[in-house]
């Protein structure tokens, strides 16, 4: 805020770039029952311990590149205030980090993205570990998607 008050150091546009980047807003969250059902049904999905990611295309007029639905199941976790810790841990890593590794490296021309995180593990993961395997996951999407290309 400091910059942005006396208009030292940061343009204007710099500083709404960067606000958006690290958004999770209400277009980027997967709500409509007709897609959801559509990425259960006929989505792909893979599992990278403790998530459970399925994935699929679909031909969509949207203003993003991806939306995403995260579950914690309420069969392990009795407990709301426990799914609601885990869910609150999830979205931060994927606000923090789906620019860089999940929507620069995504094809464009696919069209729009249903993404499904699904938490599978049995302990309460701390931010750090989260965080960690959510960007593994998004490297093994990477490397689903684009089977015959070299990533690093």
């Amino acid at each position: 805020m400091l910059f942005r008050s006396f208009g030292i150091g940061r343009s204007k546009s710099a500083v709404i770039n960067q606000k958006y980047m690290y958004t999770f807003r209400k277009e980027e969250r997967l709500c409509s029952r007709k897609y959801l059902d559509l990425l259960f049904k006929n989505g792909s999905s893979f599992l990278l311990y403790p998530f459970r990611i399925s994935y699929l295309f679909v031909d969509a007029p949207v203003h993003v590149q991806a939306q995403v639905v995260i579950n914690v199941p309420k069969k392990r976790y009795k407990r709301a205030v426990d799914r609601n810790l885990l869910k609150r841990r999830i979205r931060e890593a994927y606000r923090l980090n789906k620019q860089d590794k999940l929507y620069i490296p995504l094809p464009t021309d696919r069209g729009l993205l249903l993404f499904s995180i699904q938490f599978v593990g049995k302990d309460k993961y701390e931010f750090a570990f989260i965080e960690k395997k959510l960007i593994a996951s998004f490297k093994r999407f990477q490397n689903l998607i684009r089977p015959n290309e070299i990533h690093q």
